[in-house]
């Protein structure tokens, strides 16, 4: 069985830069603007938030792997699809929070429940004390309906959001699968690693007692590069 290959087309620009334009800061390859799928201008809100997304132009070999360049990829959303889409994209966060991965601490074995309650007990403490969010924590994995008023914050909290940030948030809630970790993230409280490292405890204790498997180690490879990409996401943005 062969593995597709990813999509790339060859590189028809040779040089990178941004520029000043309406709305932000432009992208250009070659002196011209570059465009969204959707034929919008690849146009940034901020200088260091187009730089993130030319340094990725111009890393860029003979040709151009979309797979390798995540702020653009984030970018295009947040151009094409969030402004035309901005109350599905406020719900999507809610839904996570509706369901938030580090509200579920283990049963056991003893070790993970340490781990997590290490690294998760001290986030939602965070949580209701400077974003009033007061989720219900359970053990074991049954679901637990959490309080309707912390769902309208946290829906309240995204749509409080520029178009920019509300795409990151929807992404980060995504991987991590909690949106208490993206609004970490995006409010400094977590870096990406220590964001993506908290929402992988249950996958790394079960590596370290089982070892770990080459396919799975490189998507967790990849899954922390879009983290980190998160990071400095959200620091452009100011």
């Amino acid at each position: 069985m062969t593995t597709p290959r990813e999509p790339r087309s060859k590189r028809p620009y040779v040089a990178v830069d941004v520029t000043p334009a309406q709305g932000g800061f432009a992208v250009r390859l070659d002196g011209r603007g570059a465009r969204t799928p959707g034929g919008r201008g690849l146009v940034l809100p901020t200088e260091a938030l187009a730089e993130q997304v030319a340094l990725e132009w111009a890393a860029q070999g003979d040709s151009v792997v979309m797979a390798t360049m995540p702020a653009t990829r984030l970018a295009f959303v947040a151009i094409d699809s969030v402004p035309q889409g901005r109350d599905v994209a406020v719900k999507r966060v809610a839904e996570f929070a509706a369901d938030d991965l580090i509200c579920y601490f283990a049963e056991g074995p003893a070790g993970l429940v340490a781990r997590q309650a290490q690294a998760w007990a001290p986030l939602l403490d965070w949580a209701l004390t400077d974003l009033d969010l007061d989720f219900q924590r359970v053990v074991g994995l049954t679901h637990q309906d959490q309080p309707p008023a912390t769902l309208a914050t946290v829906e309240a909290l995204a749509a409080g959001e520029g178009d920019f940030a509300l795409a990151g948030l929807v992404h980060a809630a995504q991987l991590f699968g909690s949106a208490i970790l993206a609004l970490a993230l995006r409010r400094g409280r977590l870096t990406g690693a220590g964001a993506f490292a908290d929402s992988q405890l249950d996958e790394t204790f079960q590596a370290e007692i089982w070892g770990e498997d080459a396919e799975d180690a490189a998507r967790i490879r990849a899954l922390a590069v879009e983290a980190g990409m998160l990071e400095a996401w959200f620091k452009a943005l100011g």
